[in-house]
């Protein structure tokens, strides 16, 4: 088959097929062509954990020929699972070497080496699906979103609830106007479940490294620092050099719904309202940030409000009166309009209901729009075959938490980890990645050990 441009010309349905708030990648040519009966080849970086289910997920759509972990006693099911799979401790070794041979790679690592891991796999033609959130910078993000695009990869990052039916039924409904005018959003989390402020707010001291565990490969894009069972495994979440915080863990998740149905973009303005006591080693005990997203077509401006973690033992959630006496559950959403509010009290969005706007009894009435978004419901394995088809189809749009998406996604999450470190509210120009707060521009990106960079 000959290479050439393909040029479409996108409605509102396609639009929203792609991710409602993304930028299509119009100019996509694959790799290569794969016939509709052909396996595709996969490869997992870190296949413990999490990671342990998507290289199922992509061993369910493809053969694994190869395996990354730095701990395979974590790692060890997998291993067993694929035992002809080569075995690697260094992404960089795995791709330089069996680059040419992978279609598709998992990315589930801790959160400061998906963007290296990533990068490398993408600048080879190498299809993506990386975990949320989707990197630890948002200058990541915006790199990893146009280099998807430069190299015409099928991405997907993996906020499995994208996949339900419930929250893209959600979607339609908020964009068919089921709230009314949009106003406000509101999302909040159970996290932090890991250690971090208050409790630990220094380094921990050194121990000897295991075996089995390749701790330079761990480290990563990250400073050295020596080795403690407090960083590996999960408990990195917590730690600024490698994690994002309950903001980066969950927002991907609980805020995708509102996300995605209020077709937002990037913020103007980013403010902490409150933060617990900041440190420089571990995210802090508490935090509510608020964020303005700019008017679209057809939607005024949005308020953004974000809830995490307990200050003296009392859960940051939002106000009372929005929920007309309903208990909050210990994660959701909620989206307020002229017309009501549309409640959600799942993680991940997949289920939802309408409740009248605050000071009235009278719910909004809606109707159920027709389908607009492809149905899945499979949940993760859902989005792994979403993945596998975009790619055999030669359609990113096809995966709807693509890059065009997700990292839109991540990186106005992530602006909320900032705002925590500057500590006052600034504005934000998003196409140039600036603010007139200069300490705010610096937190954009960061240092990467020599190696490891993006």
């Amino acid at each position: 088959m000959s290479k050439k441009t393909l040029i479409k010309s996108y409605t509102r349905r396609d639009v929203l097929k792609a991710g409602a708030a993304s930028a299509i990648a119009v100019n996509f040519l694959p790799s290569r062509v794969f016939g509709a009966n052909e396996r595709l080849t996969m490869a997992g970086i870190g296949v413990g954990g999490k990671g342990g289910s998507d290289i199922n997920g992509a061993g369910s759509v493809g053969e694994v020929i190869a395996l990354c972990d730095v701990d395979f006693n974590r790692g060890g099911g997998a291993a067993k699972k694929w035992p002809k799979a080569k075995r690697y401790t260094d992404y960089r070794k795995m791709l330089d070497e069996m680059g040419k041979e992978i279609d598709g790679c998992t990315v589930s690592t801790p959160d400061h080496n998906h963007a290296p891991a990533a990068m490398r796999a993408i600048r080879q033609g190498i299809h993506v699906y990386v975990q949320k959130p989707l990197t630890h910078t948002v200058f990541e993000a915006r790199q990893m979103r146009l280099a998807a695009t430069k190299h015409k990869v099928c991405t997907q990052m993996g906020n499995q609830g994208t996949a339900s039916t419930g929250l893209r039924e959600g979607v339609e409904a908020l964009q068919a106007g089921a709230v009314g005018d949009i106003k406000e959003v509101h999302v909040w989390t159970n996290r932090p479940v890991w250690p971090q402020a208050p409790g630990i707010t220094k380094r921990l001291p050194e121990q000897n490294v295991p075996g089995h565990v390749d701790w330079d490969s761990f480290i990563g894009p990250a400073p050295m620092r020596p080795y403690n069972g407090g960083y590996h495994p999960f408990k990195w979440r917590g730690w600024w050099d490698y994690g994002t915080g309950a903001l980066g863990d969950m927002a991907c998740h609980t805020a995708n719904l509102a996300y995605m149905g209020c077709q937002l973009t990037q913020p103007t303005w980013v403010e902490p309202i409150t933060v617990g006591p900041i440190n420089p080693e571990t995210y802090p005990a508490w935090a509510v940030i608020k964020m303005k997203f700019p008017a679209i077509k057809g939607r005024g401006e949005v308020i953004f409000n974000w809830y995490e973690g307990k200050e003296n033992g009392k859960k940051k959630l939002p106000p009372t009166e929005l929920f007309h006496g309903i208990r909050p559950a210990n994660s959701g959403s909620l989206v307020v309009g002229s017309k009501g509010i549309l409640y959600s009290p799942s993680d991940y969005g997949s289920s939802w209901q309408l409740l009248p706007p605050a000071g009235s009894k009278n719910k909004p009435e809606y109707k159920k729009v027709d389908p607009v978004l492809a149905r899945n419901n499979k949940g993760d394995v859902g989005m792994k075959q979403e993945w596998a088809k975009a790619i055999k189809a030669e359609k990113p749009e096809l995966a709807l938490s693509n890059f065009d998406y997700g990292a839109n996604l991540t990186e106005a999450i992530l602006m909320g980890n900032i705002a925590m470190l500057v500590g006052e509210g600034f504005d934000w120009d998003a196409k140039k990645l600036s603010s007139s707060n200069k300490k705010a521009t610096a937190l954009v990106t960061k240092e990467y050990r020599k190696g490891w960079g993006i």
